[in-house]
């Protein structure tokens, strides 16, 4: 799966370059499932042990399952560095592992080669860990990699659900892109199905639910999470469909209203943002672009002092990276604005800013062309 989880994570570790990072819902699962290892699974397959051993094996059980979810992802993010895709970072978290790429796959035989090295993987760990139970070791030891290499094969099982953003899904989305030729009719395809399974499992888990079975709530939760994923990948595709081959000169805001640095804060609420409506400004001086200012940096400032402060206190200097060239993509203009969390890039030819391009311009140019 590939879905942004920076929010809400931790940076634990680097691997082959790729950030690896743990949600904070991760730490409820891992209590959770300790919990329930070292409570249930354990005592009932082992029935000698103390509590402290039942917690420690519990403990260790649900850090290598962690760690096979991690080792899942890391062989998605293998095989799309071979295509030469960016990898921004892994996220472990309540439902399992999400690998980041930045980009999609060039064609259908990478994507396919990208999505099935998951399950490839949990089928491989699977054989490993029932290899090791089959060696003569202790019964604890036995229950644990019994447990990982079950939990493995299902990982991997659960994962070629045939919907997307699931890798069964993007395999499915493969097959499709190789007879269409069409990357957006395979998405939009491979996601509608993700979302007619999802819907399925939470009826599964609904009906689980009121006929008293266990796992009921978790596969409700599963499912809304794989429909809402689905939701998102097919708007996505839409966004990239309707901003295909439309370059930054096509959409940007030509008629500039520029901000001096010397001017008040009071002045410039009332005679820029108030008058225009506009989120935010650049900051220009003889000529030269010093900066942005938006009502994000405003808004903490108390009114008392705005006929005091200046917009040169509070302007952001400019950064290269905020810039954009006329004939690069739309689509990577708004990109490269969500990664800065920025609402506007400055359009700059030749050292001379020349027009904006906004997420709100963005959003209209998608809304007049989605009618």
């Amino acid at each position: 799966m590939n879905a942004p989880l920076q929010f809400g994570s931790l940076k634990i570790a680097t691997i082959m370059g790729i950030p690896i990072r743990i949600h904070f819902s991760w730490l409820i699962v891992f209590g959770i499932l300790t919990w329930s290892l070292s409570a249930y699974y354990f005592p009932q397959a082992v029935s000698h042990l103390t509590v402290q051993s039942y917690w420690i094996t519990g403990a260790v059980a649900a850090l290598l399952l962690f760690v096979s979810v991690a080792l899942h992802e890391l062989s998605h993010s293998f095989v799309a560095l071979r295509y030469k895709l960016p990898i921004i970072s892994i996220t472990l978290f309540i439902f399992g592992g999400v690998s980041q790429m930045k980009g999609e796959p060039p064609d259908p035989r990478a994507e396919f080669n990208i999505a099935i090295a998951g399950p490839l993987t949990s089928f491989l760990l699977s054989l490993v860990f029932f290899a090791a139970y089959r060696m003569p070791v202790g019964e604890a030891v036995k229950a644990l990699f019994a447990y990982l290499s079950q939990l493995n094969l299902m990982f991997g099982l659960f994962n070629l659900v045939p919907g997307f953003p699931m890798d069964g899904g993007r395999v499915v989305r493969s097959f499709i892109w190789h007879k269409t030729s069409d990357f957006f009719y395979a998405t939009r395809k491979a996601a509608s199905y993700g979302q007619k399974i999802a819907l399925l499992i939470i009826f599964l888990g609904f009906f689980s639910a009121v006929a008293g079975m266990s796992g009921g709530l978790w596969l409700m939760l599963i499912g809304w999470f794989l429909h809402s994923s689905a939701q998102a990948s097919y708007q996505q595709v839409s966004l990239q469909e309707t901003l295909s081959g439309i370059k930054v000169e096509n959409i940007m805001v030509r008629d500039i209203v520029t901000m001096p640095p010397d001017l008040s804060l009071d002045d410039a609420v009332n005679d820029y943002f108030l008058k225009y409506g506009y989120g935010g400004f650049p900051v220009v001086e003889a000529g030269r672009l010093l900066g942005f200012i938006s009502l994000k940096e405003i808004r903490h400032i108390p009114r008392t002092l705005w006929k005091d402060k200046k917009v040169a206190d509070f302007f952001l200097p400019y950064d290269r990276s905020w810039e954009v060239d006329q004939n690069s993509d739309a689509m990577k203009a708004l990109e490269s604005m969500i990664s800065e969390d920025k609402g506007r890039l400055a359009v700059v030819k030749d050292g001379s800013i020349i027009g904006l391009i906004t997420r709100n311009g963005i959003a209209k140019y998608i809304q007049i062309m989605a009618r």
